[in-house]
């Protein structure tokens, strides 16, 4: 299982490139080339998601984005260590005006991210979270003597 890990700090213009190196890795993983613009476009949206949670919250650690490709599959994490709402945990005052845009932003990112891949994983907690978003991967064709 190869992993290539990148982290980067929580701006915008920094996605760019977490986006051209997660279509490089997944193009030599064996991604399907109709697919690379779906792979871009889904990485672009986590790591926007993930750098506007961060800067929302004035946490200065990086976004982690890891590439893992494995037998038959090529995966995509990308974290952040915005705390998440629990649910079921609702604040006793009620949510901020702001928290209400923040968290229909953060449905309509994950929308778009769920529409562009078929096998995504979302996971928050009061630490962080992460999408795990997966895709087939086809093996190298043999060259033929």
């Amino acid at each position: 299982m190869a992993t290539v890990e990148l982290r980067f700090s929580a701006l915008p213009e920094h996605v760019r490139t977490a986006r051209l190196v997660a279509a490089a890795v997944a193009r030599r993983a064996g991604v399907d080339e109709a697919v690379l613009d779906e792979v871009r476009l889904a990485v672009g949206e986590a790591c926007s998601r993930a750098v506007g949670l961060h800067q929302s919250v004035g946490i200065t650690a990086p976004v982690k984005v890891s590439l893992i490709e494995e037998e038959k599959q090529f995966s995509i994490e990308v974290g952040d260590e915005a705390p998440h709402a629990v649910p079921g945990a609702a604040a006793a005052g009620g949510a901020a005006p702001d928290a209400d845009v923040e968290a229909e932003e953060d449905e309509m990112g994950l929308a778009v991210i769920s529409g562009l891949v078929d096998d995504v994983e979302v996971t928050t907690g009061e630490h962080g979270g992460l999408i795990r978003m997966t895709w087939p991967t086809t093996p190298p064709a043999t060259a033929l003597a």
